[in-house]
């Protein structure tokens, strides 16, 4: 009887209370006032920290940031049919990666193995959407994919803890992510580029399913949502441009890779007790100095006539790419009006037995060689240099500017700062890197002439063409930086073989250096003067000591 009633109770409790809830919650919704709404807090960008920066930067409109992409169905079609390769390699590289993380966890936390039980990207393969190559006057391609990964991977990570195994389980991948990928600098050397430079455009969408003990965990409420907004986060923070990951390919010993670091100064003082070499019992030294892994022709001291113990007191410079590897070769010889010069000795100095800024002196012995199994050794006298290593100042491009859509760096440094602080010596860097339209009345054979400060420097020829490609760079060690001066630019060409007017100017260019030493560096086309259609790309730069 009890129960009879009690579910009588639970009808009537049921049916009255639902219209009654149904009635109550019509008149809240219809007579409730709303509740004020407060005002965002705007503020400008400069205000703003770096953790509410990376919030707002996807929100940047399209055409800011990537302009219209184009179609790689040919890609694709190469990476579908490469997967099943691609997939088995990729999984052996995240294998091997892993294996010594895990061992680091192994007998902490009661854990006694990690392990991949199953790994398999699946069958499905990455997707570009389209790909975007830029143009700039830069050694470097820079490309931005539109990648969507929606796979079907069947990884399942096994953790044994207090000898029970726990089965995590990776399903439902979905990846939708928009890099830039820039190799750089370009270099020939293959692979003709030295390092992969990779950023995020956009916070990427990862979303994935994670199965623990045959349940998804990702279903619980609120979890989904704090893992999605957690991973985009953090990502952003290592990835998110303007943050970049380089990967070096080549070595960085590479000599394609190598760029000025310092100036060598170095001071032939004197040499003594030298071999006698010419008739009379005295000989006519000099000495020539090299630095190795330069190509540039080796410079010398002047002649010292019938002296065996000769003072030069004479300084040369060499630019230094590698102080740890490269060596300053010493040889000394008696000159010789007629046939070849005799050799008197020789000797080596390592770049690295010396400390920056500091002068240096070595007394060297000469020797016939540098055969250390040599037992015989004739005493051949002995040579005094002074070295001083001056190393440039570190290059601030990133920190002080930024590169413009046309290779140009934009400078953070006042114009109206004191020259003071721009004023020592250095070393200015003119590239040419090559010239479009140049055309000539009677023949297209050019070549770029460089005129600074009374000095003239001039590229290979190129033969019968109107777009020729020099990539050559000259070199300027000065003592004090260009400010205020021209440098003189003109490309010529010249006629093969025999005849009147063999040379013919197809333009030429004046750059004011000022912006080179405020800016560091300078990379640009110019339009060439009294040329049709002429430009010519030039980088320039200038390193301070």
């Amino acid at each position: 009887m009890g129960f009879l009633i009690s579910s009588l109770l639970d009808i009537f409790g049921f049916g009255i209370g639902i219209p009654v809830g149904i009635l109550v919650g019509f008149f809240l919704f219809v007579y409730s006032e709303p509740k004020d709404v407060q005002e965002q807090d705007v503020r400008p960008l400069s205000q703003l920290d770096s953790s509410s920066l990376v919030d707002i930067l996807p929100d940047l409109p399209f055409w800011v940031k990537n302009p219209d992409y184009d179609r790689v169905d040919w890609l694709n079609k190469f990476i579908l049919n490469m997967w099943p390769y691609l997939d088995k390699a990729i999984c052996e590289t995240i294998k091997s990666t892993a294996q010594p993380i895990f061992d680091e966890y192994i007998g902490k936390y009661q854990i006694e193995a990690i392990e991949f039980e199953k790994l398999s990207l699946g069958t499905l393969p990455p997707v570009l959407q389209g790909i975007k190559v830029y143009e700039t006057n830069e050694k470097e391609l820079t490309m931005e994919p539109a990648i969507k990964w929606a796979g079907n991977p069947n990884i399942i990570l096994v953790l044994t803890l207090y000898s029970f195994p726990i089965r995590i389980q990776l399903v439902d991948l979905q990846i939708f992510a928009a890099p830039r990928i820039i190799l750089k600098p370009l270099v020939p050397t293959f692979p003709c580029f030295a390092s992969l430079v990779l950023s995020l455009m956009e916070k990427p969408h990862i979303d994935f399913g994670l199965n623990i003990l045959g349940g998804d965990i990702m279903s619980i409420p609120g979890l989904y949502r704090f893992v999605q907004e957690t991973l985009k986060k953090e990502v952003a923070k290592l990835y998110l441009w303007p943050q970049t990951l380089e990967i070096p390919i080549l070595d960085a010993t590479t000599g394609a890779t190598k760029k000025p670091v310092g100036i060598l100064n170095v001071k032939v003082v004197r040499a003594f007790k030298l071999l006698k070499m010419d008739f009379l019992g005295a000989s006519d030294p000099y000495v020539k100095l090299h630095l190795s892994g330069e190509r540039l022709p080796a410079k010398r001291t002047t002649v010292k006539r019938k002296n065996l113990n000769p003072e030069w007191n004479e300084n040369f410079k060499f630019i230094v790419r590698d102080p740890h590897t490269q060596v300053l070769e010493l040889h000394v010889y008696d000159w010789d009006k007629v046939g070849g010069h005799d050799k008197l000795g020789m000797q080596l100095v390592p770049l690295k037995l010396l400390t920056p800024h500091e002068t240096h002196e070595f007394t060297l012995d000469l020797l016939k060689n540098t055969n250390i199994s040599d037992t015989h050794k004739k005493q051949r006298g002995k040579i005094v240099v002074e070295l001083t290593f001056d190393p440039f100042k570190e290059e601030n491009e990133l920190s002080s500017g930024h590169l413009n859509g046309y290779g140009k760096k934009e400078s953070g440094i006042s114009r109206n700062s004191d020259d003071d602080t721009l004023s020592g010596a250095g070393l200015l860097l003119v590239t040419i890197q090559g010239a479009e339209d140049v055309e000539g009345q009677r023949h297209n054979n050019p070549y770029a002439e460089i005129l600074f400060r009374g000095e003239k420097k001039k590229t290979k020829m190129m033969r019968k063409t109107r777009d020729p490609l020099w990539n050559e760079e000259f070199q300027f060690m000065l003592e004090e930086p260009p400010l205020g001066e021209k440098i003189h630019i003109q490309v010529m060409s010249h006629r093969s073989g025999f005849g009147f007017r063999s040379k013919e100017s197809l333009g030429h260019v004046d750059i004011d250096l000022t912006d080179v030493v405020h800016n560091g560096r300078i990379n640009d086309k110019y339009h060439l003067i009294n040329s049709k259609n002429g430009q010519i790309h030039i980088v320039i730069r200038w390193k301070m000591i």
